[in-house]
């Protein structure tokens, strides 16, 4: 298909169809059981609360409302995860056409960052980091909104700190882009002085903090449980004075590792790399801020902290990636010479659906490999010897008891480690291994 100004749209939609089909019927066909975080979500959708041990609400939430719908299908929940990639590449698609006012530009803009690992190969696991993705771009893009109109809105101020709120109940770490934002217009309106303070903006902080009371008093009453975890994966505890340059350089070299495919199409698209960068351009200052701003402050923790920064953390960070390197290069742009470029992007688009079934496929030991139904099946079996009852209540880790709360047709509810005082309170229950399902 020739790419055209008037048949941009078509071709979005065709990509994102194409990318929601491929990246839902694959992992589909060729895993036999759910990823980890998406089986431990819906052992905390289960039992919901307004957080967890180890994350705030939000990505259970969202999984448990498809499983009132659609039960325990294991397609709807890679449908799920594709839902929340492909809003994502739509307001990426609608913030670089407002930028570019060029919907080409916008398209390519997108068509970049399918190449990311991020945006392909880790998307059939519905986890946290993709919770985030939606309400990451939709916080962006209404905040451009509010950035460059020359009025300001009230409803653009309300979304912002409603998306806001719903992308820090995904996962704390989307402070980094609001701090980001934040310092933005902090530097416009106190610093350089070229924006008037509106208190329209306190309606933003307002929405968000309304939004975030449920949550911050389960964090209180269960003494911030999630903020202890999260600090304890950076290892911050154990970290010592070459940790401070260690892990920001390894931090650095991944990011490089993760963003060659990205390059391999910049260079393909552009021929030769190179940019002036111009901070009295309000566009560009706004790019940098959400794009440049928050891997600094990620890198910053890192250095000042010697916290080790996971990978997958980085998830969100590179939604606007393209509409950066677009922004900084379109004028070398030959719309006219854009086949080198399409080849690449289907080469990578191809390729990483590809690795993902190999890899699925040839490996045995990985947990999608797990026999979750199996053991469902067997368990339920040993059950309907012993009572009559209906298994209501399972006990154990979000993994294995979490694989029978999702398996068992009585959906029972995840309630914890297995706890003597637990047990006491159930009328029947059976244990096998470390999990233990009951009946209250």
């Amino acid at each position: 298909m020739t790419i055209n100004n008037k048949n941009i749209d078509n071709v979005f939609y065709i990509f994102v169809i194409a990318h929601l089909i491929f990246w839902t019927l694959i992992p589909s066909i060729t895993n036999n059981n759910l990823p980890l975080d998406t089986i431990e979500a819906l052992a905390w959708g289960s039992n919901l609360d307004w957080g967890f041990n180890k994350h705030p609400p939000m990505s259970a939430f969202v999984p448990e409302i498809f499983f009132q719908i659609f039960g325990s299908q294991d397609w709807v929940y890679y449908l799920l995860s594709q839902v929340f990639i492909i809003i994502s590449f739509y307001y990426v698609f609608k913030f670089s056409n407002e930028i570019f006012n060029n919907k080409l530009l916008g398209l390519i803009s997108v068509l970049l960052i399918e190449t990311i690992y991020f945006y392909n190969f880790t998307t059939p696991e519905f986890n946290v980091n993709v919770c985030q993705l939606p309400f990451w771009s939709l916080t962006v893009y209404y905040s451009w909104k509010i950035y460059s109109g020359k009025e300001i809105k009230f409803l653009d101020c309300f979304l912002v700190g409603l998306f806001a709120a719903f992308g820090f109940l995904s996962k704390y770490l989307f402070l980094y882009l609001l701090v980001s934002i934040d310092l933005l217009f902090i530097y416009l309106i106190f610093l350089k002085k070229e924006r008037k303070f509106d208190f329209k903006y306190l309606i933003t902080i307002e929405v968000f903090l309304v939004v975030l009371v449920p949550h911050l008093i389960w964090l209180n009453n269960n003494e911030f449980i999630t903020i202890t975890y999260g600090l304890a994966r950076t290892g911050l505890e154990q970290s010592s004075f070459v940790d401070h340059i260690k892990f920001p350089v390894i931090f650095l070299l991944k990011q490089v590792g993760i963003l060659i495919p990205f390059f391999i199409l910049i260079w393909l698209l552009v021929k030769k790399i190179n940019f002036k960068i111009n901070l009295k351009d309000k566009n560009l200052l706004f790019l940098i801020a959400i794009n440049i701003l928050p891997i600094i402050l990620m890198l910053l923790t890192s250095l000042i902290t010697g916290s080790k920064i996971r990978t997958m953390w980085m998830t969100p960070f590179y939604l606007f990636f393209g509409t950066l390197f677009v922004y900084l290069m379109h004028k070398k742009i030959n719309i006219k010479k854009l086949k080198p470029f399409m080849i690449g992007f289907i080469f990578f688009f191809f390729l990483s659906p590809l690795l993902y079934a190999c890899v699925s496929i040839l490996k045995d030991d990985k947990r999608t490999d797990y026999p979750g139904k199996e053991i469902a099946i067997k368990t339920q079996y040993a059950w309907d010897q012993q009572f009559n009852s209906t298994i209501n209540v399972v006990l154990g880790d979000e993994w294995s008891a979490g694989n029978l709360s999702y398996h068992l047709k009585s959906r029972p509810v995840w309630e914890g480690v297995v706890d003597r005082k637990k047990l006491d309170q159930l009328k029947d229950y059976i244990c096998l291994d470390n999990i233990c399902v009951g009946s209250r």
